[in-house]
């Protein structure tokens, strides 16, 4: 069990003091803190999990998150693309998570409730079935200490891993193309249907959902304002242990992260990166705890004009290549003037094609692990038809 300082960060409708099935009510009514249970096996996290547990942590006080081991998901589900050790670090990392379990068990028990003190578990309106077929929230919620929170449309791990698999240059907007669709039904579809569960739908940036994940806290007088800037593309472990880095490089640190748009990154980074559009990548690090704004669109080259107005004190960039701006020149030559650019060593090499090449070297393991997948949801939606009930209820009992 490993405890989660908070980042200054605004929980956007927290409801302190609710109890379950009560609705919000004042501080003065307040009679103790309300402890929620969120667990899953979190690999290759995204903006949809972080989602996930902003809208968990909402329902309550104080949010405890379990994070299963290789070997429960491989037993489960099949091999995950993460290592637990990197699991671990990536949703302690997730600003609205307060605790986390290490090695937290598939299937969720009064007991695993009970033992962490916590009042009930969210989980997403979709199904998690164990190796058998069964859900693994159904002793939960026959004691009514579970309740859900609506599953993040537009992103998917199988999406993600598809758009990896394929590298196609427009493929955050590729809904429609045959080879993107033929390889959405590989991962997403067994051999007899298609599970309501599983798919892949067009993400839709919305001002809502920046608000709901920003922090909206301003500088305060006597914080340090660092600035970096990057892609962050896929956003991932090697991310995360920079951005501690810089977070540490102040006793109180306002990071401000730059993020480039599509076309630029696409510019120095080459193939057909990056593979999560400007927005996606936008939800993902705002998610960070270490993250206090970001500048979406941020220029290249960190200039005069950009320094000014954020007022920054410090630059940093990790051990990565600086490529250099349209003209050749060096985009940190201000910051290097001023005598404020510093480069940080985050002790992690992991990169995104890292992780690409974590993808394609095991395409086939994952594929028959989305279809295995895929096999036991579309068993339980017979087995719903057998007992005269519709896919329709089988998609309510799974919520």
């Amino acid at each position: 069990m490993i405890k989660n300082g908070h980042h200054a960060s605004d929980e956007e409708g927290v409801k302190a003091g609710v109890k379950p099935g009560d609705s919000a009510c004042s501080p003065e009514k307040r009679k103790r803190i309300v402890r929620v249970w969120c667990d899953g096996c979190y690999d290759m996290v995204h903006y949809g999990h972080s989602n996930q547990l902003r809208q968990a942590k909402a329902m309550g006080d104080y949010l405890v998150v379990g994070v299963h081991t290789d070997a429960e998901i491989s037993k489960h589900k099949g091999p995950p693309v993460f290592t637990q050790a990197e699991r671990y670090k990536m949703v302690r990392a997730i600003k609205w998570v307060d605790e986390i379990v290490e090695g937290a068990p598939y299937v969720t028990t009064l007991e695993t409730l009970d033992k962490y003190n916590c009042d009930f578990c969210v989980h997403g309106d979709d199904i998690t079935l164990t190796v058998d077929g069964e859900d693994t929230y159904a002793e939960v919620k026959r004691e009514e200490r579970y309740r859900e929170c609506k599953r993040t449309q537009g992103v998917s791990t199988t999406d993600l891993v598809g758009r990896m698999l394929l590298m196609t240059k427009t493929h955050h907007s590729n809904m429609d193309n045959p080879d993107y669709l033929q390889h959405t039904d590989n991962f997403g579809k067994g051999p007899k249907g298609h599970s309501p569960w599983t798919g892949v739908s067009q993400f839709l940036q919305t001002s809502q959902k920046i608000i709901q994940f920003a922090s909206g806290k301003e500088p305060q007088p006597g914080d340090t304002i660092i600035y970096v800037a990057g892609a962050f593309d896929l956003f991932h472990i090697g991310h995360v242990d920079f951005l501690e880095k810089v977070y540490n490089q102040a006793e109180r640190p306002y990071v401000i992260v730059g993020l480039h748009f599509d076309q630029e990154v696409n510019r120095y980074k080459g193939k057909n990166y990056p593979i999560m559009n400007v927005h996606e990548r936008t939800l993902s690090v705002l998610a960070c705890r270490y993250v206090s704004e970001v500048v979406i669109g941020a220029p290249y080259a960190v200039g005069k004009d950009l320094l000014d107005h954020f007022k920054v004190d410090l630059v940093c960039h990790g051990k990565t290549e600086v490529f250099p701006d349209k003209d050749g020149s060096d985009p940190y030559a201000e910051p290097k003037k001023r005598g404020v650019f510093r480069t940080l060593d985050s002790d992690n090499g992991l990169t995104t094609d890292d992780i690409v090449q974590r993808i394609i070297e095991n395409r086939l393991l994952f594929e028959a692990r989305n279809q295995k997948k895929e096999a036991k949801e579309i068993a339980m939606i017979e087995a719903m038809k057998r007992r005269g009930e519709s896919t329709e209820d089988a998609a309510q009992l799974a919520q």
